[in-house]
Parts: C-alpha cells; structure tokens; sequence
C-alpha cells in the first residue's frame, strides 16, 4: 500500500502515520523528521534546510525531492510507504508519480485530515519539547509537572523556532497557497477522501481504518 497523508500543519499528519505503518507494517516517511536530524547533524543540506524551516517557509522541491528518493531505495520500503509531509507541491506530487510509476507502485489512496485552523494554531503553539532529552509536552494536554522543566531529566523545556504563533500564521498562509491545489490533484485521480480530525487521535484513527479497508 502506498498512501499520502495530507492535512494543514498540526492536523496530525504525524500521530495518525505513526499509527497507521504499525497497523499496516508501512515504512513511515516523514520528510520532516529526517530534515529535522539533518538540522540538529550540521549536514549541508540540514543548514541549507534551516534558513526555509526558522522562518516558516517550506524547503525547495529539488531537496526534498532528493530526499524522497534516497529513502526510496531503503528495503524497508519494499512493503509499502504512508508518506508524511511529502508531496506538499504540485510538482512533488508529480515528481512522486513518476518515482513510483517506475516501480510500478501507483499510490492508492491520499488521506486529507481537516481540522480548524484555529484550533491548529492552538495545538501546535502549545507543544513544547526537552532540550535535553527530547521528550514532548503540550501545555494544555501533556503539561509537565514543574513549568517549563522536563519530568524525566529536569532539563528545561523549548518552543521550536517553528511552533511559535507568528512561524505557524506563516505556514498555515503557505500551505494554502501551495499544498491545497494537491487536494484537486489527488480528487482528479479519484484518491482524495477526507477525515474529520478534530476529535482526538483515536476517533481520527478509526475513521482512517475505515477508509483504508475501503480502499484496500
């Protein structure tokens, strides 16, 4: 199986692909996480990564593209890949096409996860995240025990440059303008199908079961 998860930033892109690759023995690829190692590496393309990602802009099509590719050829991919982030361009989406059309690996369905933008500046301007020992917190829903300070090594908590309400206007106003055309795109195929996401992760994760048993 290969699918697209496809949603606004903090729509739960991430959570629900996690859940799915276990559930479904997918590679998950999360386009975003991989850039992030890069970052925190100094790699080239990490520090060439970080000027887009620190001011809420998405990286260039020809890196993320490379990327893809590269983790493509990884054997875990063999059995199927739920891409997390990636396609978010009309011509990633393209270019992905083209990657799979060579392994004669079509995808099979593009999940979009929709919640309020609203409440998604909310969700993610809450996260936070240890220094230390990277452990994830939210204010409001997985708040630490002592303010700002990790339950596990008591190292202090951070807001990544990216969570910050004026970064999150900015990818939200991006992701408009270039990953929506995506939903033509895949509804043109006849592989869109869209999830109410607003009612927490289990309740997501059974209407994305449902759909996928649909579309399997």
């Amino acid at each position: 199986m290969e699918l697209v998860l496809l949603g606004a930033p903090g729509a739960g892109k991430g959570t629900q692909a996690k859940l799915i690759t276990e559930a479904y023995r997918l590679l998950h690829l999360s386009t975003g996480d991989v850039l992030r190692r890069n970052v925190a590496d100094g790699t080239p393309l990490g520090l060439e990564a970080k000027k887009y990602m620190d001011g809420g802009q998405y990286v260039p099509d020809d890196l993320i593209n490379d990327l893809v590719a590269d983790q493509m050829e990884r054997p875990e991919a063999k059995g199927g890949v739920a891409f997390d982030g990636y396609p978010r361009t009309l011509n990633q989406a393209e270019k992905l096409d083209a990657m799979l059309g060579k392994k004669c690996r079509p995808i099979d369905v593009a999940i979009n996860l929709e919640v309020d933008e609203e409440a998604l500046v909310v969700r993610l301007a809450g996260r936070r995240v240890c220094g230390g020992c990277g452990a994830p917190y939210h204010l409001k829903s997985m708040p630490p025990l002592r303010p700002d300070v990790c339950d596990a090594c008591g190292s202090p908590l951070i807001q990544r440059p990216d969570d910050r309400e004026e970064t999150i206007r900015t990818r939200m106003e991006v992701y408009r303008r270039q990953t929506e055309p995506l939903l033509d795109y895949y509804a043109k195929q006849r592989k869109l199908r869209t999830v109410d996401a607003s009612e927490g992760i289990e309740k997501t994760f059974e209407r994305v079961q449902a759909l996928l048993g649909e579309a399997g």
